[in-house]
């Protein structure tokens, strides 16, 4: 089904508050065992967490990439997919991916489906923080103008499989992103076709 503006931009009373922003700790079978505050939960070694991941494709079959805004505190600077992010406690991944994409991107996911999921452990050099993440994949169309939120995103480009093996051969990219792509490969092929080369 769609996403609407309206519906994506649904947030949690969270983003009005002062409160730490909190994440849903969950058990190596992705069932919510408790919560933690978003960068305590990402000190070494990591708590295990909820995410998503989502992969967006114009109607040629090519795939929506980020640069992550400069000033975020995890991972500035770098390329990664369409939009990631992680779900408040109580709502769902699918609720999430869709309201973080608006927020980020200024656009509403067409044709979003899930894509199953993925557990990694990835550490990041530069910050020396932790990605112990229980992370939902999504996969779907965009289909209006990207209007992108300066504080979220430093730039964006579509990109061919080709132009996405030449850009991620000269870096960088987000510690998780081709854990993440990988995984989701079956419906990424499944969405977009065999022409697409996916």
């Amino acid at each position: 089904m769609p996403i609407t503006p309206a519906t994506a931009a649904n947030g949690s009373p969270q983003e009005s508050t002062d409160e730490p922003i909190l994440l849903e700790l969950v058990d190596e079978d992705g069932t919510t065992i408790g919560t933690a505050e978003k960068l305590s939960a990402h000190q070494p070694p990591g708590r295990l967490h909820r995410a998503f991941s989502v992969f967006l494709f114009d109607e040629r079959g090519r795939l929506l990439l980020q640069r992550r805004a400069l000033g975020k505190y995890h991972s500035p600077g770098v390329w990664s997919n369409t939009c990631c992010g992680h779900p408040y406690p109580g709502e769902s991944p699918f609720a999430a991916a869709a309201r973080r994409t608006h927020e980020e991107l200024g656009v509403s996911p067409s044709l979003m489906a899930e894509a199953g999921t993925v557990r990694y452990n990835h550490p990041d050099p530069d910050s020396g923080l932790v990605e112990q993440e229980f992370n939902h994949l999504f996969v779907g169309m965009v289909q209006s103008p990207l209007r992108p939120d300066p504080q979220e995103v430093a730039e964006t480009a579509f990109v061919t499989p080709a132009e996405l093996a030449v850009r991620h051969e000269q870096g960088p990219f987000s510690a998780w992103f081709m854990t993440v792509l990988d995984a989701a490969r079956p419906a990424v092929k499944e969405l977009t076709g065999p022409a697409a080369g996916w």
